[in-house]
This record gives structure tokens, sequence and C-alpha cells, in this order.
């Protein structure tokens, strides 16, 4: 008896052993499923954060983009108010040859009058031949101030042609921006306008597309970087149209050449009229004597809003000096004599009358609400600064939020989820329990920044504008704020509050 049970005892064993070998190997194979779903899982998870990075990146891009074409086209309306300003310089210049002769002609019915008044005898009968040779030279001097004004009449009409087609070129420069902000805002918006798609594509096929709402915050912020546009909140407020106006304005006048900002001022004849204008006024029309402005007090400017203001209202020139012409045995007075052209509104004013033909129509600097220019009005884009660091000085933020479904359920492609569910149930009489073996879905969350840098030493210290080209775009930290503010937008209402409940968590 003994011996028998001897012999029993070491078959006990070995059941024992293979009992637990099973479970074993179970264990293991589960093991090994789960640390596959993990990897791929993990692998999953830095591919989607990788794409959220790079669409991020390149929505801000785009706005970067949008900026620099808008710091252009803006530099392109400042030229064309340039050109408009040199042309009622051109003008003026021209429009002030008749005053000046007609100011000789003055003059020269002073000379006939102390002529005149010499030749009371017949020893001063040379006199009264010179009385009557100045007023022969008066006739040719308002005749030919006539004659200047038909001239400059003949460019009037083109000049007023000239100055529409530069107002409508403003106006088609500035609808090209709004359609570009457009175009920016339905890309920030849905995250696949304009080639954006083709990232799903490429790095995560399967991935959701940018969150509605998270869009929302990117057009938000889009908007608020631009002075005057819809549909921002959380910044400061628009600026009215003649505060914007001044900006405009202001580059408009400091971007003039010398020329039309300030000519004249010479020893002699203005250097800038045409020679045989000053040949005649000198030297044709009397045959000798002095006859020429008073040196240093012709002048001459051209501005937008020629007053005292900068509105940007109008865009006028003027031309002034003073005429002095001796003669014989006698002499005139310095005569002021002027000229200016003015372009306002649906009119205008230009004197000399005589030169004038019809109207000189000019819409204004940025005369409407920028929202209100998708028809007509000089609009241009200006950057909404803003003096709170926590809204990185107006600088626009892009945000993405994208999910992908980790858990392939097809034990075809991906056999070590062991079935379609991804999950193990185990039973143990009334008692269950499940084991998910595969992440059900991943996010990927990301912040760009479009910030302002001009190249060279100090270029920091310039601050964001919408007149130089030097915008870009790169990744960028959340702070908890924002990570909180993106969360709760893409409804991930847990993760935003472990966010917000977690003191210096590195985002």
């Amino acid at each position: 008896m003994p011996l028998r049970l001897l012999r029993k005892s070491p078959r006990r064993r070995r059941g024992q052993a293979l009992v637990l070998a099973a479970l074993s190997f179970l264990v293991l194979a589960l093991m090994v499923a789960l640390s596959f779903n993990l990897s791929h899982a993990l692998r999953e998870k830095v591919s989607l954060q990788q794409h959220s990075d790079s669409m991020a990146y390149s929505m801000a891009v785009m706005e970067a983009r949008a900026l620099n074409y808008y710091a252009v086209s803006n530099r392109s309306m400042a030229a064309t108010y340039v050109a408009m300003n040199s042309m009622h310089a051109y003008m003026a210049s021209a429009s002030v040859t008749g005053e000046m002769m007609r100011k000789s002609q003055i003059n020269y019915y002073i000379i006939m009058a102390m002529e005149f008044a010499q030749c009371g005898c017949w020893t001063c009968i040379q006199h009264c031949i010179h009385g009557l040779q100045a007023l022969k030279i008066a006739g040719k001097y308002g005749k030919a101030g006539k004659n200047y004004d038909d001239k400059v009449k003949e460019l009037d009409q083109n000049f007023a042609k000239v100055m529409k087609g530069l107002d409508r070129m403003v106006d088609f420069i500035h609808a090209s921006q709004a359609q570009v902000h457009l175009r920016t805002l339905q890309a920030l918006r849905d995250g696949k306008s304009y080639g954006l798609d083709k990232l799903t594509q490429y790095n995560v096929p399967g991935a959701s597309t940018l969150n509605t709402a998270v869009g929302g915050l990117n057009a938000n912020e889009f908007n608020c970087s631009v002075d005057g546009t819809m549909g921002c909140t959380g910044s400061v407020g628009n600026s009215d149209p003649e505060t914007r106006s001044k900006v405009m304005t202001e580059i408009a006048n400091a971007s003039r050449s010398d020329w039309p900002a300030n000519r004249g001022l010479t020893l002699d004849y203005p250097a800038h009229l045409h020679p045989s204008f000053l040949k005649e006024l000198g030297k044709d029309i009397p045959g000798e004597g002095i006859n020429s402005p008073v040196p240093f007090t012709h002048k001459g400017t051209a501005k937008t809003n020629g007053g005292s203001g900068v509105e940007g209202k109008s865009v006028s020139a003027s031309e002034k000096g003073l005429m002095y012409n001796q003669w014989k045995h006698g002499t005139g007075v310095p005569l002021p004599y002027s000229a200016q052209v003015t372009s306002e509104g649906s009119s205008g004013s230009h004197s000399p009358s005589g030169a004038h033909t019809g109207q000189h129509p000019f819409e204004g600097v940025n005369a409407k609400a920028l929202t209100s220019c998708t028809t007509g009005g000089n609009c241009f884009m200006k950057f909404r600064a803003n003096d709170d660091v926590n809204r990185d000085y107006g600088q626009p933020r892009a945000y993405s939020y994208v999910t992908k479904q980790f858990r392939v359920g097809a034990k075809a492609k991906a056999p070590w989820e062991l079935n379609n569910s991804g999950t193990l149930k185990f039973t143990n009489g009334e008692t269950s329990a499940n084991l998910k073996l595969a992440a059900e879905e991943g996010a990927g969350l990301s912040k760009a920044i479009v910030y302002y840098h001009r190249f060279g030493k100090g270029g920091w210290r310039e601050p964001p504008n919408l007149f130089a080209p030097y915008w870009r775009a790169k990744l960028h930290p959340f702070t908890q704020q924002q990570a909180s503010q993106v969360l709760t937008a893409a409804g991930n209402s847990e993760a935003a509050q472990l966010v917000s409940s977690s003191p210096g968590l590195s985002l």
C-alpha cells in the first residue's frame, strides 16, 4: 500500500504543472497581445500628434502669408496715393503758369503808368513810347496767361480720368485683400480647404478633420489681428475709420519724394517749370529787363489731405510765390501768385478757375468701415495692436485638435487585437470582468503662433504692423488657459478639467 501511494504522487504533481503552464502561456499571450496593442497605439499617437503639429503650423503659415500679402498690398496702396500726390503736384505746377503770366501783366500795367507819368514834356517823349511798349507787353502777358490756362484745361479732363483710375486701383487691391482674408478664414475654420486636406491623407489617413469649434477659435484669432473686421471677441475693439485712415495717410505722405513734398526755393527761376515757359516769361515777351519770380519765394507741396488734419479725406497740391518785373524806367512790385488743385469726395477745386473743366473725385483714405468696403471705398488692412502680453500683443494663434480611432477592429489586419472588439471577458461564477487590449481613440492637440520679426539688429523692437512683410510662423507651447479653452471647445471636458487642475503641467 505505501508503495502504490508513492507511485501515484508524482503523476499528481505533473498534472498541476500542466495547468500552471497553460495558464502561464495564456497570460504570456495576453501580455504579447497587450504589448503589440500598446506599441501600435503609441505609434499611432505619435503620428497623430505630428499631424496635429503640422496642421497647426500649416494654418499659421497660411495666416503669415496672408498678413505678408496685406503688408505688400498696403505698400502698393500707399504708392498709389503717392502717385496721386505727384499728379496733383504736376497739375498745380502747370496751373501756376497762367497766374505768373497775369501777375507780370499787372506789373507791366504799373510800369506803363510810371512811364506815362514821366512823359509830360516834349523832351520826355521817350517815356511815352516806353509806356505804350509796356502796355503792349502787358497785353502779350495777358494773352499768354489765357493760352497757358487753355493748355492746362486740356489736361484737366485727363487728370480727372487718371485720378479715377488710381482710385479704382486702390479698390481692386483692397478687394484682393478681402478675398485673401475670406479664403484664409475658410481654411482656418475647416482645416481642409486649399490643400490642407492633403496633410491628413499623407500623415494619418483616417484622422478626423479639424474640430469645428476649434476652427472657430482660429477664425476669431485671425479676425482679431486685423483692425476693422467682424467676428473678433476677447481683444481690443475696432478703432474708428478716421483713426485707421491716419495711418495710411501718414505713410503715404512720408513716402513722397522730395519734389511733390517740397519743390521750389531756388536762387532763380523754379527749376521744375518747363524751360520754354521760363524763356517766354523772362525774355521772349518783354525782350529785356528783370522778369522772374522773387528768389526763395516760389515753393509748392502736395499731400494727402492737404489741410491741417490727417484723415485722408482729400488730395491737394499748391504752388505759390512772388512775381517781380523791372523794365526800362519802371519797376513793378512783388505780386503773389498761386495755384491749387484739390480732389475730394465727388468733386474738387481748381485755381485758377480758367484751367478747370470738371470734377476731381477722390473717395478718401479708408473713408468707410472695413466691412463696408466690399463694393468700393479706399480701405486697407491695418494691424490691430493689443498691449496685453497674454494676447501675444495681438499676434494671432492657430490651434489644432484632431482625433483618430486607434483600434483597427479587424482581426485579419490586426490579429494582436484577438477579436473585433479588442476586449476579453473573464467569468468566475457570478463575477465577470473585461480586459481591454486595444485603445479606442487618441487625440492630438497643437498650437502655433504667427509673429512679426524684422531682420537685422533691433528687429525684435519693431512693433507688429501690416506695412512690412516680416510675418512668420512657428509652433508654440500652450498656456493652461489656452489648452483648457481648446479642449473645452473640442468637447473633451475631462481633459480640460485635468489640465485646469494640474498647475505646472508641461504643455
